[in-house]
C-alpha cells in the first residue's frame, strides 16, 4: 500500500496552488504522483487494444487540471476526487478520438461483487453513468471516485460528508443499477 502524504501538507499545496502559487501545484504533482499513477492503473485494468499507458493518463489528467483555475480545493480527498473524474473523461476522450465503430469499441470490466456483467463497451459504461448521474448524482460521484478512480470509500466518505456504511450502501445499489443498465436489451 501507498504512503499517504499528510492531508495538512495536501491541504497547504492546494491553498497555495489555488493562489497562483505554481511551485506548490508542481511539488503537489510530485508527491502525488504515485498515487495518481495507482488510480490511472486501477482505471485502465482490464482495458484491452488502448494505446494510452498509465503515465500519458496520469499527465493527460494533469494538463486538465493545470487548466482549472481557482479551484476551491477542499483537501487531498477532494483534489483525489476531482482527479478520478478528469482520468475518465480523459479515457473516454481517447476511445473516442479513435473513432471506432462500435463493435470495435474499448471493452472494460466492471469488478463488482454482484452476478458478472462481462465486458461492457468503456462508451457504454460512461453513458449508463450519464444516465445514473441524471437519476441520482451523489451515486454516480461515488461510482466515479470508487470505479474510475479507484479511492476508498473512507476517502469517498470524507469528500461526500456521508458515513462509510452510507457510502457503502449508495456503492452497492450504484453497482446494481449500473448492472442492470447494462444488460443487453431483449424484446
Amino acid at each position: 500500500m501507498l504512503q499517504r502524504v499528510q492531508s495538512d501538507d495536501v491541504r497547504v499545496l492546494l491553498t497555495a496552488w489555488r493562489r497562483g502559487d505554481r511551485v506548490a501545484r508542481d511539488r503537489l504533482f510530485d508527491i502525488l504522483y504515485a498515487e495518481l499513477t495507482v488510480s490511472a492503473a486501477a482505471m485502465l485494468r482490464g482495458e484491452r487494444n488502448v494505446s494510452l499507458s498509465v503515465g500519458d493518463l496520469v499527465h493527460e489528467t494533469i494538463l486538465k487540471l493545470i487548466v482549472l483555475e481557482q479551484i476551491d480545493w477542499q483537501d487531498r480527498a477532494h483534489f483525489m476526487a476531482l482527479t478520478s473524474v478528469m482520468m475518465r473523461r480523459a479515457l473516454v476522450e481517447h476511445v473516442r478520438a479513435k473513432g471506432r465503430h462500435k463493435r470495435q469499441h474499448q471493452k472494460v470490466e466492471l469488478k463488482t461483487n454482484i452476478p458478472d456483467v462481462g465486458n461492457a463497451d468503456l462508451e457504454e459504461v460512461n453513458a449508463a453513468l450519464d444516465e445514473l448521474a441524471k437519476i441520482d448524482r451523489e451515486r454516480a460521484d461515488i461510482v466515479e471516485m470508487r470505479y474510475f478512480g479507484g479511492m476508498e470509500i473512507a476517502d469517498i466518505a470524507v469528500v461526500l460528508k456521508l458515513s462509510e456504511s452510507t457510502v457503502k450502501r449508495r456503492w452497492q445499489a450504484a453497482r446494481l443499477w449500473l448492472y442492470e443498465a447494462l444488460q443487453p436489451q431483449h424484446g
